[in-house]
């Protein structure tokens, strides 16, 4: 009975994989033909399928893009690059389409440390970190195993020396994971979606407004009162937004 129940999983899931192949490959071809609306709703059906990858939410920004819609193109790009920190290709799109945003923020500077995070280990996710991880313990635990076994003093000497610096590399690759993991999750950031809104320093409509937002613009999301999010922008700006105006990237 479970054998049987497997294998109806297994031809389940088959059917599933080829259906949602199609449903890209038809939506490819529709954008190729300049039927954006369409392409976006078979991608949308891809997605709802919860088999996401940087090349579905690359493929919508770029749908998106062509339909001069700047929020949603800029929100997909934000998601193909938190699924893929390395695609250029997402990368050169996501500045056209920042372009087209009207609000101009402009950055706060940042500290060497701060730098060096940007420039080099947030390029990779903390998923892509963790499989570092399994790696450098893979590593040193197989150069540890050599040196246990090895009979001359010049080999054990080099597998000891090289097993002791891939667990130096586990344990910093390691604590990059942590780290990256708990930005992602203290750093939550969103898209505005509405074409105009408004910024207040209180979480109420009658609040005072403290500056204005437009479509497209990158906050973080510190907060959330009821049906409002605290945010706040790259130059440090901090506010209150409705909830419905705004779309988180990625959720956790």
């Amino acid at each position: 009975m479970k054998k049987l129940f497997f294998l109806l999983l297994i031809i389940v899931n088959s059917v599933t994989a080829q259906n949602v192949d199609s449903l890209f490959v038809s939506a490819n071809n529709l954008y190729k033909n300049g039927k954006f609306n369409e392409a976006i709703e078979l991608y949308k059906k891809v997605e709802s399928q919860k088999l996401v990858s940087s090349e579905l939410y690359y493929n919508l920004g770029n749908s998106y893009y062509k339909l001069n819609k700047v929020g949603p193109s800029i929100y997909y790009y934000e998601k193909a690059l938190k699924l893929n920190p390395l695609n250029e290709d997402v990368k050169n799109n996501l500045v056209f389409a920042k372009r087209l945003a009207l609000d101009n923020i402009e950055v706060l500077p940042k500290t060497v440390l701060q730098k060096f995070s940007v420039n080099y280990l947030q390029k990779l996710s903390y998923n892509q970190w963790a499989v570092v991880v399994i790696a450098c313990s893979i590593l040193g635990s197989l150069l540890f195993l050599l040196f246990y076994f090895a009979e001359s003093p010049s080999k054990k000497r080099f597998y000891f020396t090289t097993s002791s610096i891939s667990f130096i590399l586990l344990i910093a690759s390691l604590f990059i994971t942590y780290n990256q993991y708990h930005f992602s999750i203290n750093n939550k950031e969103a898209i505005v979606f509405a074409e105009k809104t408004e910024v207040r320093n209180a979480p109420t409509l009658n609040s005072e407004e403290v500056f204005t937002l437009h479509e497209g613009t990158k906050v973080f999301v510190l907060d959330a009162v009821d049906n409002w999010k605290k945010i706040k922008l790259a130059d440090g700006k901090l506010g209150w937004i409705i909830a419905d105006e705004i779309k988180i990237i990625s959720d956790f």
